[in-house]
């Protein structure tokens, strides 16, 4: 017997993903491509969107925590995997067994990523993060030198393999801004500094989605994209850059009834019927990621119309006002919170409500969502 579809999901599209990963290949020229999947692929599906993304030509995967990363590993992704934040307290003899990339950005990391790298009795694999203006991770000007002392002493002794040096731009959304020429000067500094030593990298990177589509002289060796992974433009107010959108935010409609002109609906009565209509009932609220400032502000995708939402968003879920029903909206139809189609409504039109970004409102889903991946591998 087949189980009913899930009232509410994400459906994740894995050939969309595939998608964009080329078109990042081909605005990175030379550089290898480095996809971030670090909170769980962006709320996509860090292995699956991982697998996507190497079979369409990426090289090498990023993620935050040691955690993330060996789990990819026990999905079976095989493929250099860079972690960049990490306490120094973090298990780092189980990144060292597992062959993870570690970027270090203090005296502390480095000592402790040495430690685990003696008790296993294994080289450990260490990149630097250098910080060169965003100001929140990163080895800083005054410590660096005492970084690059250690690290050399480790090299030496073969208790850790010195991979790469990288950096995070501040302002790449502004593609023209002067703080990435500054950044970028800052950072062959530190590439510089680091030969001083005896350091020389494998490879230095330094792009992020932004650069990696708007700034090729920032591209270096390997460019690090992460939300134009999954089809939404970094910089939106230019361009989309013929990226497809891999999410779409869907849930069933669980009930269809007629209100009389005068009635009230939902919490509060904000929204009055002024005729009599037809409401759907969709089965999604802000347990589960529609977030309830957007209470009558958005549309909903119905059989490839959009109708609105009347009323608060509650807990488990929200009313779409269909007129007439002229499209016969029946239970169990799709409507479409947010999605990748042409006529959906796109998660940037969430985010300019909400006064973010397209970022937070795809890892919005959650509670009771359930995420199906299709197309691709799946």
């Amino acid at each position: 017997m087949n189980s009913p579809e899930p009232q509410v999901e994400t459906l994740v599209d894995l050939d969309a993903i595939a998608h964009n990963v080329r078109i990042l290949i081909r605005h990175a020229g030379e550089a290898a491509v480095m996809v971030v999947v670090k909170a769980d692929g962006y709320n996509h599906g860090a292995a699956e969107v991982a697998k996507a993304a190497l079979a369409a030509g990426a090289r090498e995967i990023g993620v935050t925590t040691v955690a993330e990363a060996v789990a990819l590993r026990q999905a079976g992704i095989t493929a250099p995997i860079l972690c960049w934040l990490n306490t120094s307290d973090v298990d780092y003899a189980n990144a060292v067994a597992h062959d993870i990339e570690i970027a270090v950005s203090s005296v502390a990391h480095l000592e402790a990523v040495a430690a685990a790298a003696r008790a296993t009795g294994r080289t450990a694999i260490v990149t630097l993060k250098v910080d060169t203006g965003l100001n929140r991770n990163g080895a800083s000007p005054t410590e660096y030198p005492q970084v690059l002392d250690l690290l050399k002493q480790l090299v030496e002794a073969g208790t850790v393999r010195f991979r790469a040096i990288f950096s995070h731009l501040a302002l790449a959304d502004e593609p023209q801004h002067p703080a990435n020429d500054m950044q970028r000067a800052r950072f062959l500094e530190y590439v510089a500094t680091a030969k001083e030593y005896g350091l020389e990298p494998e490879l230095v990177h330094l792009a992020n989605s932004a650069a990696a589509l708007t700034r090729p002289d920032l591209a270096f060796d390997m460019v690090r994209p992460g939300i134009a992974v999954y089809g939404l433009s970094p910089v939106p107010e230019i361009s989309d850059f013929g990226l497809r959108p891999a999410m779409t935010f869907r849930a069933r409609v669980v009930l269809v009834k007629r209100v009389a002109a005068g009635e009230g609906v939902s919490y509060g009565h904000e929204w009055v019927a002024e005729r009599d209509t037809t409401v759907a009932l969709v089965p999604a609220g802000y347990a589960d990621g529609v977030l309830r400032p957007l209470s009558g502000r958005i549309d909903i995708g119905l059989r490839g119309k959009r109708y609105p939402n009347v009323g608060r968003v509650c807990m488990d879920q929200l009313v779409v006002d269909l007129g007439e029903n002229p499209d016969d909206i029946r239970e169990g139809d799709h409507a479409v919170l947010f999605g990748g189609n042409e006529g959906d409504p796109h998660p940037q039109e969430w985010a300019d409500l909400l006064g973010t970004i397209h970022y937070e409102v795809v890892c919005s889903p959650h509670g009771r969502t359930v995420r199906t991946h299709i197309g691709g591998a799946a």
